[in-house]
């Protein structure tokens, strides 16, 4: 158990991004509430400030469990001056077979928690393409003790919310409920992740299911562009392959090969219980030790393969659309790179989601020749995508083009002034600080850092780091990433 904490003033409230970042496969929306880049996963960060005194503590251990309860009544006694929920602290806990938990209290009705498994698409064999996701699909049909609308009403019949989604290099199950439901989640996601029977009639419903789920993605091309741009840059590569898989690979799962799958790639360590909301810890550890505590460890012995090296592509698809998409981009820096928080930055400069992005104003405000038009960085384990997405009628194609590329030579050959870097990272450090609210997103934030990083970093930190970029850190990754040479085209027309 692991207390960190950080304190600052009355004024500054402690808040997590919901960062609307599209996972690798834009078109899969199990997921709706999509998490923070890995870099941008803002985690504890606790402040108060009492008599003009400010107090800062770090890796405060369990034997000063009496200080966090005079904490706690400090909160109460002064809540009346201070925002609701305004002191946190992240609490972390290790399972004998290797799942972590972490945890942070919050004064709500409703609690939040989710199990995230590190594994996805891109840890299937080629004849498995699909089968993390028809996984997270399966789950829901059946197990020892239950039939598919038992797990369905389970949650439901007290109001609360079930729900997996499946990504490129991880799965999970997470819940929203009444606080006073925590033991009924808790074991609700423990059996289905660990005791699902898969019977064969539920496993071909579903392959059905799935089968029109890919189909809907070919109706939307603004959708299905990016997973052929990434089998364009990844070929014959797991991380080129799309999340959901084919018809013709589906059709041929069979319940060996889904309890296959999960024997080699459901890690014990390399799961993460993460939960938000009003459950003392010691009470959410008896619950994961109960319920997660007999699951016999199997830890990870190998790390993931490398991606197939990149070659700059180019390709045009004769689609039947009203209008022409395109997709500009490149590989990217990974997870651990140490300048992926500059491209972040970089890539919120050029095409972020504020309306005053280089690209939104030059193509849709300037020009009037884009309504969509975005920017996006996805960092992985050895990897990361960077892509420059827009569509525009045929006669606007070539235009738009001239134009992207005017943007990318400003970027790549005029440094940045020092009134439009500062600008740049207030911009970034406020679009972190007002999408705070959602404790989902919290939730997610937190097991996602603490399962790939196995640590969680004040928002200072964070704040520091993006103040540190100076004008030539990101000129120097505008020509690296952004190189006329090293960028790929796919073209919708």
């Amino acid at each position: 158990m692991l207390y960190q904490l950080s304190y600052g003033t009355i004024a500054e409230n402690l808040f997590f991004k919901k960062w609307y970042h599209q996972e690798s496969n834009r078109g899969h929306k199990d997921f709706q509430s999509f998490a923070l880049p890995t870099e941008l996963w803002y985690h504890l960060l606790l402040r108060l400030q009492i008599y003009g005194k400010i107090y800062h503590f770090k890796t405060i251990r369990p034997h000063f469990t009496f200080f966090f309860y005079a904490l706690r009544l400090i909160q109460l006694r002064f809540s009346i001056f201070a925002p609701q929920n305004f002191i946190m602290v992240i609490e972390t806990h290790l399972l004998s077979n290797g799942i972590r938990i972490i945890h942070t209290h919050h004064h709500s009705p409703v609690g939040n928690c989710a199990l995230i498994i590190n594994t996805g698409s891109r840890d299937e064999a080629p004849n498995e393409h699909g089968m993390a996701h028809f996984i997270e699909h399966v789950i829901f049909k059946g197990t020892k003790k239950r039939k598919a609308f038992h797990i369905l009403s389970r949650l439901d019949d007290v109001g609360g919310e079930l729900n997996a989604y499946t990504t490129k290099e991880e799965t999970c199950i997470y819940a929203s409920f009444l606080k006073e439901d925590y033991d009924r989640a808790l074991e609700l996601i423990h059996d289905i992740t660990f005791n699902s029977i898969f019977p064969n009639k539920e496993l071909e419903k579903e392959k059905e299911v799935i089968v029109d789920e890919i189909n809907s993605y070919k109706d939307s091309p603004s959708e299905l562009i990016f997973d052929d741009f990434e089998e364009l840059i990844y070929p014959n590569d797991p991380m080129g392959r799309n999340i959901l898989g084919t018809a013709e690979t589906l059709r041929t799962f069979t319940r060996e090969d889904v309890l296959r799958f999960i024997a080699n790639n459901y890690h014990t360590d390399q799961m993460v219980i993460c939960s938000v909301g009003n459950i003392a810890f010691k009470r959410l550890c008896n619950l994961c030790e109960r319920y997660f505590g007999s699951v016999k460890p199997n830890l990870r012995s190998q790390m993931r393969r490398e991606v197939t090296p990149y070659v700059p592509q180019q390709k045009e698809v004769k689609m039947d659309t009203y209008q022409s998409h395109m997709i500009i981009g490149n590989v990217a820096y990974d997870l651990n790179h140490p300048k992926r928080l500059g491209l972040h930055l970089l890539n919120n400069i050029l095409g972020g989601p504020g309306s005053n992005s280089r690209l939104n104003m030059s193509l849709r405000e300037k020009n009037g020749i884009a309504y969509n038009v975005e920017s996006s960085y996805s960092p992985y384990f050895n990897t990361g995508v960077f892509t420059i997405y827009f569509g525009t009628d045929e006669e606007n194609l070539a235009r738009s083009m001239r134009i992207i590329n005017k943007e990318l030579n400003l970027l790549r050959n005029q440094t940045m002034g020092s009134l439009q870097l500062h600008k740049a990272q207030r911009q970034l450090k406020g679009q972190m600080t007002i999408a705070t609210e959602n404790k989902e997103s919290l939730m997610l934030s937190l097991g996602k850092s603490f399962l790939l990083y196995d640590k969680v970093d004040a928002l200072e930190t964070i704040y520091q780091k993006i103040d540190a970029i100076t004008a030539t850190d990101l000129m120097e990754i505008a020509n690296d990433i952004l190189a006329p040479e090293k960028l790929s085209y796919l073209t919708y027309r």
